[in-house]
């Protein structure tokens, strides 16, 4: 270990580890600046913790049904809130050791406290403040501590956290983030989730499925907005058809605190205003970067809307300072982060590298039913200038989505009808976060129309669907 190396990465979340295994492969000497816990709030407080309490729901949810399967179950079924939270803290732990093992494996240090940025080239680590909203995680053995140390380049992979609306505080009792939510001591009767994006929707699915009356207030007209029209509208069909009740175009003005319960009132577009009641309140409206107390605007860094402005290489403004991942904008999601940071290395490193393609990073929600997409919605691609070709193909029409019991659902492909370009994909129904992966392959590759269609799927299975969403944008559709 020293106090001199040619990269230091601030954060330890998926961008961070991801870009530190990278610059040690690259031969950069490398150290990884953490103040809470390897993996980040992905790992630990997010995309993985979050799938495995969605796995448990998905399992609660099918043996609820076991006559659908020809399956008897004898006796009651219960969900069983600590057990459930305990095998998804579980799995977070497993996954937090794993990345402490691929650090040491690949000789990178880990340096343990809170990063500033003197100057730069100059990163000084003071003792880790106990965070707000969790415990404080210990420091790993053998890492390195408080001091000041020197690297030629600095990548700022610090992350982001909750944003917090003005009279709407968590307080972690009846106001919840993300963080609380993932921990519950029990399943609350009843639950108002604010905001309809993936974080959301994917707790008020979770929560429906635990048998808690769930309603979601989004402000905007459509919920998921970043999705396509089409599918989130599917998406509310679905939501709704499970009893969650969903209220767009209206916004939370005011939320009263009781002893066990929470009152907000509510306006929707129109100045109509009506007050609910719930034992609990869930605030899903968005991220904040996390670049407070980092010596940014002392060294002049370049922001925009609070995130550290880039040139798609993650070089900032000031030379030797970089960004990647939540910090450096949207969209905020791990795996964009992880590739934000290989670029950022092999473009120190000297290798030909190139800025990503923002449309070509899936989407993906975990709710049930699953949404992935990828590339451009219908109502964007018309608005680009685009002449489109759509393929539409439904589930109820794939022999594996019936023998799963899934026949509800939808792939959906758009074509520029001029070149036969890939512009987008969208997707909802069972495991099709699973799937969008081939689209993204197909976009990054410039494939064409012709070439999807001359492609052979296997039988059966979901991914035939893919298939026949592309014939049917152009008129050759075999199975509807």
């Amino acid at each position: 270990m020293a106090s001199t190396y040619d990269i230091i990465i601030i954060g330890g979340g998926p961008g961070g580890y991801v870009t530190a295994i990278r610059a040690a492969q690259l031969g950069f000497r490398t150290a990884l600046v953490e103040r809470e816990h390897l993996g980040g709030i992905c790992l630990n407080w997010g995309c993985i913790p979050t799938k495995a309490l969605l796995r448990s729901a998905e399992v609660f949810h099918l043996a609820s049904h076991p006559e659908a399967y020809g399956l008897k179950l004898e006796g009651k079924l219960t969900a069983d809130p600590a057990a459930i939270v305990k095998r998804s803290r579980g799995v977070s732990a497993q996954l937090n050791g794993g990345v402490g093992f691929l650090l040491k494996k690949n000789k990178v240090d880990v340096i343990w406290g809170e990063a500033t940025l003197a100057k730069a080239g100059e990163v000084v680590v003071a003792a880790s403040k106990k965070p707000a909203m969790q415990p404080q995680a210990p420091a790993p053995k053998g890492v390195l501590g408080e001091g000041v140390y020197q690297a030629k380049h600095v990548i700022v992979a610090t992350g982001a956290r909750p944003r917090v609306l003005p009279g709407i505080e968590p307080d972690g009792k009846l106001i919840w983030t993300y963080f609380e939510a993932m921990v519950p001591p029990a399943f609350p009767k009843s639950l108002i989730v604010m905001g309809s994006g993936a974080i959301g929707i994917e707790f008020a699915s979770f929560y429906r499925a635990m048998g808690s009356e769930v309603t979601v207030i989004e402000v905007l007209p459509q919920i998921l907005p970043v999705e396509d029209a089409e599918i989130a509208g599917l998406a509310r069909k679905r939501f709704e058809k499970a009893g969650i009740k969903i209220m767009t175009s209206t916004k939370v003005v005011k939320v009263e605190k009781g002893a066990e319960s929470v009152t907000c009132t509510v306006e929707d577009d129109k100045g109509g205003k009506q007050t609910l009641v719930a034992e609990r309140l869930i605030s899903a409206v968005g991220v904040v970067c996390n670049t407070e107390n980092l010596g940014l605007e002392k060294l002049g860094v370049k922001m925009d809307r609070g995130a550290i402005v880039t040139d798609g290489l993650g070089r900032t403004n000031v030379p030797g300072v970089y960004a990647i991942g939540d910090v450096a904008g949207p969209p905020m999601l791990a795996h964009k982060a992880e590739h934000e940071g290989v670029i950022c290395v092999e473009t120190i490193k000297g290798l030909h590298t190139h800025a990503m393609d923002k449309l070509k990073i899936p989407g993906c929600t975990y709710c049930n039913p699953q949404i992935a997409s990828v590339g451009l919605t219908e109502a964007k691609a018309k608005e680009a200038g685009y002449t489109l070709k759509v393929g539409r193909f439904p589930f109820v029409g794939n022999g594996k989505a019936i023998a799963l019991g899934e026949p509800e659902g939808l792939v959906k492909t758009i074509f520029d009808a001029k070149t036969g370009k890939l512009l987008g994909a969208h997707m909802i129904g069972a495991e099709v976060t699973e799937l969008i992966q081939g689209y993204v392959i197909a976009m990054n590759l410039e494939t064409t129309e012709e070439e999807l269609m001359h492609t052979v799927f296997p039988h059966p299975t979901l991914s035939e669907m893919m298939h026949e969403s592309v014939l049917d944008a152009y008129g050759r559709v075999i199975h509807t």
